[in-house]
């Protein structure tokens, strides 16, 4: 009884360690440039966890290392749960059905021009799989959502989650700038999803759309939501697809059975309760401060537990097939949007 006491104090420290590191990046998030870039505390908790794990991370003792693993798995997917809560099924409706076309088909293909790619470049199948994900949906949280389904190791999610930072706030540069010249010559509706269908992460879509103007921004960040609300059939596809692999032979016999994403299905339980309207305002952006907060944990959690010499051991093939599926998410979501809404271009 008295060392199930002690481990589970122990365990607390890791938890209350990465909520300290979540407290620090809600406050870094704050200060002006940070903001400027829109970097969210999410970003900037793996950031910290990342500059740990390659300083004093060493220092560390052992058994604090379960309440760190905690965050990763635990919190993780409560945060995913509560995601739901920054979405309702009007958000769907109110974009109408060339949006949630252009969005299916981005997130289609660019997982599946990464698979292809990936294997191309001989890569690991985690990250290629992380990375696509990642670019396709909505970045950092569908990275984690999709860490949860195919249990891959850490510095993994790390790598995954940064090459989509990069390429996301780049976004946030390039499409203001080539909207304010008329080079893609869009009117702001189609502006609005071309950017809400194309730019990784939320935060960045906010940032781009913000910067183009309110008619922009308010299609933007539908039109990403709805992409985001696209990772509960994904987590089930690949689900189905590791369950498949194992009975094949091809994975870990272990996953023969199939794992249903259940914090996938309490996500969409989630959006349809709140399209309901039962909250008031006030409590639903508690929830929300609160939910970033606990994906904030989980990233800082993923960072602690990645060096530089994971890092170092992915190589430079990631980051390549992070720029193809950039380039392909401008290049085919600008194709998409002029072919399949003419009225709205310009």
């Amino acid at each position: 009884m008295i060392k199930l006491t002690e481990q589970r104090s122990s365990m607390l420290h890791g938890v209350l360690l990465m909520a300290l590191f979540a407290c620090a990046a809600f406050y870094i998030g704050g200060m002006g440039f940070v903001k400027a870039l829109s970097l969210s505390p999410m970003i900037v908790g793996i950031i910290l966890g990342m500059l740990y794990a390659n300083s004093l991370r060493n220092n560390l003792p052992d058994t604090w290392v379960p309440g760190i693993q905690f965050c990763s798995k635990r919190v993780l997917r409560l945060g995913i749960i509560l995601y739901g809560f920054r979405l309702t099924f009007q958000d769907v409706v109110a974009v109408g059905l060339p949006a949630i076309v252009v969005d299916a088909a981005i997130v289609a293909t660019t997982i599946g021009v990464g698979l292809l790619v990936g294997r191309l470049l001989r890569m690991d199948r985690g990250i290629a799989l992380l990375t696509s994900v990642g670019s396709a949906i909505c970045g950092a949280a569908a990275i984690l959502g999709t860490e949860s389904a195919i249990r891959v190791k850490p510095y993994k999610t790390a790598v995954a989650v940064a090459t989509v930072v990069i390429f996301g706030t780049l976004s946030m540069f390039f499409y203001p700038i080539a909207y304010r010249s008329g080079l893609l010559g869009l009117q702001p509706e189609a502006m609005g999803l071309f950017t809400g269908a194309t730019v990784h992460e939320v935060a960045h879509v906010v940032g781009a759309g913000n910067a183009m103007g309110k008619a922009v921004a308010d299609t933007a960040i539908i039109v990403k939501m709805i992409r985001v609300m696209m990772l509960v059939p994904v987590l089930f596809v690949i689900g189905y697809a590791v369950h498949r692999a194992a009975v094949s032979g091809a994975g870990d016999a272990s996953r023969a059975k199939v794992q249903v994403p259940w914090f996938a299905v309490l996500f969409l339980v989630v959006i349809g309760f709140n399209s309901l309207g039962l909250l008031p305002g006030s409590v639903v952006g508690f929830i929300n401060e609160f939910d970033t907060f606990l994906l904030t944990m989980a990233m800082a959690a993923l960072g602690a537990e990645t060096s530089i010499d994971k890092f170092r051991r992915a190589g430079a093939k990631p980051f390549v097939l992070a720029l193809i599926l950039y380039c392909w998410l401008v290049g085919a979501g600008y194709v998409m949007v002029s072919s399949l809404v003419p009225a709205m271009m310009g």
